[in-house]
């Protein structure tokens, strides 16, 4: 009977991951907006000849950016746990303890920390592992989640790229120029690329 009751307790707790993952989509979509936003006051500070404040809001832009990659990854990583969920509840394999830590997830996720979710996310796995099902999730990537320093050179080479666009001279010295950082930018950006063509595939076999 306790199992009976776990099995339905899990499938709530399947539809909250559903459900989370869609939030999580909205918040990456959200810092990606706000990046746009602080890129743009980056423009607006370099046009104005204000280096200084262009520079704060190439840090926002930056870190904005950071987290709306961190928001996507880790919604592709419930997204992967979920289906790991649903093949539980449907081979009725759900244990105690499993429902146990799928409850503790929910509360992580209300409280939208990357972090918390990720923590109680790895001890979710763990019980699959035991259970002897195998996993493929996404490697953890959130534990600099909060980091709050951002590189300088990544702020000069986006303070340069903005300049760039926008036709503008930068009155700045920039540590052995801005290629470094540009391809890493690309990098970034084929990696964001990737992970939502997956949310993509993962939407369309719901």
């Amino acid at each position: 009977m306790g199992n009976e009751m776990s099995q339905s307790a899990m499938e709530k707790h399947l539809f909250n991951l559903k459900f989370a993952v869609k939030d999580l989509e909205r918040q990456s979509k959200r810092c990606e907006k706000e990046e746009k936003q602080e890129k743009a006051k980056t423009k607006q500070a370099i046009q104005k000849g204000n280096m200084e404040v262009a520079r704060i809001h190439a840090e926002n832009a930056i870190r904005q950016k950071n987290q709306s990659l961190n928001y996507l990854r880790m919604s592709a990583r419930v997204d992967a746990v979920a289906s790991k969920v649903q093949s539980a509840v449907t081979t009725r394999k759900v244990t105690n303890s499993m429902a146990g830590v799928v409850n503790a997830m929910d509360a992580a996720m209300r409280s939208m920390n990357l972090e918390k979710i990720s923590n109680v996310m790895d001890k979710f796995e763990q019980q699959f592992e035991d259970l002897g099902v195998q996993t493929d999730v996404l490697e953890n990537t959130m534990a600099q989640t909060t980091t709050t320093l951002i590189p300088q050179n990544d702020v000069d080479s986006l303070m340069q790229q903005v300049a760039d666009e926008a036709g503008l001279e930068l009155n700045m010295e920039l540590p052995e120029g801005p290629q470094g950082s540009s391809i890493s930018s690309t990098q970034v950006s084929q990696e964001q690329d990737e992970l939502t063509q997956r949310l993509a595939k993962l939407r369309q076999t719901e």
